[in-house]
């Protein structure tokens, strides 16, 4: 077979055949990705069935807006959605995070207090799941000085909250679907007037 396309014969074999070789790998690598990369691979990881821009009443006076509420093998999971690419500089107890990038540098309200009240709300309606709370940082963001609490990457979102044993996790959402009916509910009752 080597002789055959190092044969002076065919000198557009070789080349062929490695640019088939290639486009096989790139189509291959698209497919993979586009099944399974960013947040909606993740999502179709990790989750059940979701809601999106779900509004519900707070534990005080008002309403709530979280951007995905998720049911997950482990519970419920409200996850906060950042796209700050750069070097990020945030802590548990600042008030304000900084993004420094090759454009500009800029700050942002610390997002873990108002997750901690998007979690109490949620609690408040489904007293008997599990709920956790993420705030989702997707690709391009780098916390050089450590990772604050409850913020993640996809690789550890879907580490976190996947299910390897998809039967077991069936049972598992069974005993949750009642709690997400509530939560359903609750988000439908509170948007009408």
């Amino acid at each position: 077979m080597t002789e055959f396309l190092q044969s002076s014969d065919n000198p557009w074999l070789l080349p062929l055949a490695a640019f088939a070789v290639l486009l096989l790998a790139w189509i291959a690598y698209r497919l993979i990705r586009g099944r399974r990369g960013g947040l909606e691979g993740a999502l179709a990881d990790i989750c059940f069935d979701r809601i999106e821009g779900l509004v519900i009443p707070s534990a005080d006076e008002g309403e709530i807006l979280i951007d995905y509420l998720l049911l997950t093998a482990k519970g419920l999971l409200i996850l906060e959605v950042k796209d700050n690419q750069g070097i990020v500089f945030g802590g548990d107890k600042l008030q304000d995070w900084s993004v420094i990038n090759n454009e500009r540098r800029y700050t942002f309200s610390n997002p873990q207090p108002a997750l901690y009240d998007r979690i109490a709300a949620v609690r408040q309606i489904v007293r008997e799941v599990p709920v956790a709370g993420r705030i989702l940082f997707v690709e391009g963001a780098d916390f050089t000085k450590g990772v604050p609490d409850m913020v993640t990457n996809i690789a550890e979102l879907i580490n976190d909250f996947g299910e390897q044993d998809k039967n077991a996790a069936k049972f598992k959402i069974e005993a949750f679907k009642p709690h997400w009916a509530l939560v359903r509910k609750e988000a439908l009752s509170s948007s009408s007037p």
